[in-house]
């Protein structure tokens, strides 16, 4: 039955009134309880067998995981256990909102909180206590079509903010404010909001060190460069809790990114793979080697100089490709149950070898290798596919290739005049201004016309410099102030391509191409500074291949310091 917006505003705020009293706990699940491999949490609900809040627990901490697939499936084991579980229902609906990555599968929500009841009052009514009722008023207004997404992220925002102070001891409640505090801005770092939550995260870790969500969000609300090292703890701390989540796993790395703690990445990231894999295999799915612990994992070896492992992740990738998307069209029901399909999958695996391989091509600066060769299906992927025109036109741009680089360059910006406004990524523009620029700028200095070139080079990593900032990899693949370090020291300019190397390791710190033209530019510019660059990034390559390029350079400026 369809009820009217304003009917259903005056249930959810009569809901809301009731659900702010004195707290009144269940009395199931008010010890904390330990699943194997995820972590601890203490939830009191009102099911009526164990065995029912056993399965609630279980979706609860994997949905602090991210992990939401799997999260849904247990929660949807305890509304089989219990039918009418409110809290189990309120589970399934979270798992369909993914806020820090502004993702929202409304359908799947409302079909999870129509299987309680038909309506909201009605389905409150099935929430015996005002702790839960409260849970179940936050959960519908993400599901209410009301307002704008933004609009409704807020408004949950603020609703979990009363529920938090209305029930101090729950620290779940806690937590789940904390991420929609960084979940209410569409996925766009607000840095108070996410100090904010990193602030709540720590202080419920200090009080429940097994909880994963504590150190999950408590990493999530630091990992940008200039706060990270306060986070360290936590991601010391989260693989710990959650063995069997690789999401738990791969986040540690949100921190040794940002800190350019690049031993500590490929270790995070190896052990995510590892760990999808084998429950991949225990499920009976093809293990797949693309995906974002991957692409993390191909980055984290190039900044070790480790470029033959990081070929082998891409080529890996390429190769479990194809039976995977097979795969997946042969199992559509197994894969619809989870809420996807197989053309998601599909795109979803082939914009991540893009992604792959235009990382291999920026990387390694080598546009005559198989990164080059390697043929990537981007005909359906929108505007992502922009990023592979980018990578394209700078490699063909480094060969020489000036009629290749101009194509590409033409493709790009069309995305770019076509793509004014994102509702699934605000910065969408932004980066695809960014690339543009820095790809026109290289092009037109290829073509000798330096100073345009230099000039749209550094409008690019002005705008750049605008935008929030977003962990992982550089997300428009060649950090611009990078470039233009390299293109000015290539126009003898080496001062100020100092001060452009300089400007990109603050975004990127430790990066290795940064550290390696900051190095040649202190040289050039005759600064003693450049021996302890190079030592810097000699450290970065302690492991890497014994012919990885520009190594005898980087040697040679190490030594210099001590003779």
């Amino acid at each position: 039955m369809k009820i009217s917006l304003r009917l259903f505003a005056m249930v959810v705020a009569a809901v809301v009134v009731t659900a702010f009293t004195a707290p009144v706990w269940a009395e199931r699940g008010t010890a904390a309880q330990t699943i194997e491999g995820l972590g601890t949490a203490t939830f009191p609900t009102s099911a009526k067998s164990d065995a029912a809040q056993t399965a609630f627990m279980r979706g609860l901490l994997l949905l602090h995981l991210f992990e939401y697939p799997t999260a849904a499936k247990a929660f949807e084991q305890a509304e089989k256990l219990q039918p009418d579980f409110a809290m189990a229902y309120w589970g399934e609906a979270m798992t369909y909102n993914h806020g820090i990555w502004n993702q929202l599968d409304a359908g799947a929500g409302r079909a999870a909180l129509a299987r309680l009841a038909a309506t909201p009052a009605a389905r409150a009514a099935k929430a015996p206590t005002a702790r839960e009722k409260a849970y179940l008023a936050a959960v519908e207004i993400l599901y209410s079509e009301r307002g704008t997404k933004k609009q409704r992220d807020a408004d949950y925002c603020e609703a979990m903010r009363k529920l938090a102070a209305a029930y101090p001891q729950d620290n779940d409640a806690q937590l789940f404010f904390a991420l929609a505090l960084m979940a209410r801005n569409e996925g766009v770092r607000n840095e108070a909001d996410y100090l904010q939550a990193a602030a709540i995260a720590e202080r419920v870790f200090r009080a429940e060190p097994r909880n994963p969500g504590a150190a999950h969000y408590w990493i999530h609300g630091m990992d940008d460069p200039v706060h990270a090292s306060g986070a360290l703890e936590a991601a010391r701390a989260l693989a710990k809790i959650a063995p069997d989540a690789g999401h738990a796993q791969h986040m540690t790395s949100h921190i040794f990114i940002a800190l350019g703690m690049w031993d500590d990445l490929v270790a995070a990231n190896i052990n995510a793979m590892r760990v999808v894999n084998v429950q991949a295999r225990a499920a009976g799915k093809p293990e797949v080697e693309c995906g974002h612990y991957s692409e993390w994992l191909e980055y984290g070896y190039f900044q070790q100089g480790r470029y033959r492992d990081a070929r082998q992740v891409l080529a890996s990738c390429a190769k479990s490709l194809p039976p995977a998307i097979a795969w997946g069209k042969e199992h559509a029901q197994a894969l619809h149950a989870e809420h996807v399909s197989p053309e998601q999958v599909s795109k979803h695996l082939r914009g991540s070898l893009a992604t792959m391989r235009g990382i291999a091509l920026i990387e390694s600066r080598d546009g005559n290798g198989a990164a080059a060769k390697l043929e990537v299906d981007v005909a359906d992927l929108g505007a992502q596919a922009a990023w592979n025109d980018f990578a394209v036109g700078f490699a063909a741009a480094g060969q020489g290739d000036i009629a290749q680089a101009q194509r590409a360059a033409a493709d790009l910006h069309a995305w770019r005049e076509k793509t004014t406004v994102s509702e699934s990524d605000p910065q969408l523009p932004g980066y695809l201004a960014v690339m543009d620029d820095d790809l026109r700028g290289l092009v037109l200095i290829r073509q000798q016309h330096a100073d345009d070139g230099l000039a749209a080079i550094r409008a690019a990593a002005q705008r750049y410099d605008s935008m929030a900032f977003d962990f992982g990899p550089p997300v428009p693949l060649k950090p611009p102030h990078e470039l233009l370090g390299e293109q000015l020291l290539r126009a003898g300019k080496p001062v100020q391509a100092v001060a452009e190397f300089e400007a990109a390791l603050k975004t990127a710190p430790n990066r290795s191409l940064s550290l390696l033209g900051l190095a040649r530019a202190q040289a050039a510019a005759h600064d003693a500074a450049s021996a302890a660059t190079y030592r810097k990034l000699l450290a970065n390559w302690h492991a890497a291949d014994a012919d990885v390029p520009d190594m005898a350079e980087v040697k040679a400026g190490a030594e210099a310091a001590t003779n």
